[in-house]
């Protein structure tokens, strides 16, 4: 029992050393001064979590959510969702002119064992966007917007898939992380593909019949994936836990990304069901076909929402209990999107059960999230200014993994050179 427990801390303490969200301890790779544009060398794919987490929120804050709306909550919405394509704009210029710079970084990024896991967050934002466009631009516009959602649907739903396919190709066949590394994080690049569920159920029921039906099985297929590939790495998760406990203080908060799909499962389901289209008689008449679909989606919903709440338990907890060690990293925004979720999963259980306490739940939860993204969002423009993020070895890129590869060449152990440094 000793051995075991000796061998955990020691696989802990070197998780610790090479995380990729830790700040080197080490300065004399740092130059001396770095300030300016010249910072913007490390704006990192991890910075798109900032636009999913406000675009998450404009989501969360439409009416059409909302169990108790009051007069200007769709205005606050609306402008929320614009500052959304605003800070994702701005974003997407930051890290384009990163790679117009520094010539490399693109391909680098992309393969780089830590920050390729965040690519996937561009798309996650797009899907936010996509998604309030249905609660908010639809309803004011024209049926012209009505085609573009379904052309954007169709888009994203091939672009992401490319992505699921591409990122993990990348990672399987180029393999640096190590199980006692694991996070779920290692699930984002499912991420964009499994929210077309969550984009359908949204806008289906705008769309005419002929096209509606057609979308609603491609976020269902989307979405079934994403939840069966997420139960995979839930297996390596939990199987990581057991053997070398919980992760470092700076990846805890990342531990929220596993409320996210089960919680975005439920809601695709429960809103897919309730735009079920009508006049297709394949399944027998359209009520009860409506019917039996209604019930078998708040049963399947219900059966899977627990899991969320469990790992949003477990996450809860973990980062309360060594609250004051960990500092900011864009993971930190994972306190928000995730949970959004979770929120409208509630939210949508509980007007199917008719319960007025469960909706009540979930309207307490929304006032919290949207006092928690004002705390992580204070604390992210803390962090650019005194550079604690957008710094040389402060990003998701500090680990160079060619370093890595000639210390192996050489024979050397770079965690067991990091535990003997530190002892």
């Amino acid at each position: 029992m000793n051995e075991r427990f000796s061998s955990s801390r020691l696989q802990e303490r070197s998780n610790n050393v090479l995380d990729p969200n830790e700040t080197t301890t080490e300065t004399k790779d740092v130059p001396v001064a770095e300030h300016g544009l010249d910072r913007l060398k490390h704006f990192t794919w991890a910075w798109f979590t900032w636009p999913m987490a406000t675009g998450g929120l404009a989501l969360l804050l439409s009416p059409d959510n909302q169990p108790h709306s009051f007069p200007g909550l769709e205005t606050i919405g609306k402008v929320v969702y614009i500052i959304d394509l605003c800070i994702f704009t701005l974003i997407v210029c930051a890290i384009t002119y990163r790679f117009i710079r520094w010539p490399g970084t693109l391909k680098a990024s992309l393969v780089h064992p830590t920050e390729s896991l965040f690519f996937a967050t561009f798309f996650l934002s797009l899907a936010s966007i996509i998604t309030c466009i249905a609660h908010y631009g639809i309803p004011s516009s024209g049926y012209w917007l009505v085609v573009v959602y379904r052309i954007l649907f169709w888009t994203y739903f091939g672009a992401s898939f490319l992505v699921a396919v591409g990122a993990y190709m990348i990672l399987f066949t180029n393999p640096r992380l190590r199980i006692q590394d694991m996070t779920p994080a290692w699930d984002l690049p499912m991420f964009p593909f499994m929210l077309c569920g969550t984009i359908a159920s949204a806008g289906i029921g705008t769309q005419p019949r002929e096209y509606a039906m057609p979308m609603l099985f491609g976020g269902l297929t989307a979405q079934g994936l994403g939840m069966l590939i997420s139960m995979g790495m839930y297996a390596s998760y939990v199987r990581r836990m057991i053997m070398y406990g919980l992760p470092s203080y700076a990846s805890r908060p990342s531990m929220f990304i596993a409320v996210g799909p089960p919680s975005f499962t439920a809601l695709a389901l429960i809103g897919l069901s309730e735009h079920w289209p009508t006049g297709y008689n394949e399944f027998g008449p359209d009520a009860v076909t409506v019917q039996v679909v209604q019930i078998l989606a708040v049963m399947t919903a219900v059966f899977i929402w627990c899991l969320s709440f469990w790992f949003f338990c477990i996450g809860v907890i973990s980062c309360v209990a060594v609250h004051t060690k960990i500092k900011f990293h864009l993971n930190l925004w994972a306190f928000v999107f995730p949970n959004v979720g979770l929120t409208l999963a509630v939210i949508d259980i509980g007007r199917s059960l008719h319960s007025q306490g469960v909706q009540w739940v979930g309207s307490v939860m929304s006032v919290c999230l949207v006092a928690l993204y004002f705390f992580v969002l204070f604390h992210h423009a803390r962090a650019v200014w005194t550079k604690r993020i957008l710094f040389e070895g402060r990003d998701e890129d500090n680990y160079h993994p060619e370093k890595a590869g000639k210390a192996e060449a050489r024979g050397e152990d770079p965690v067991k050179d990091a535990l003997a440094h530190r002892s």
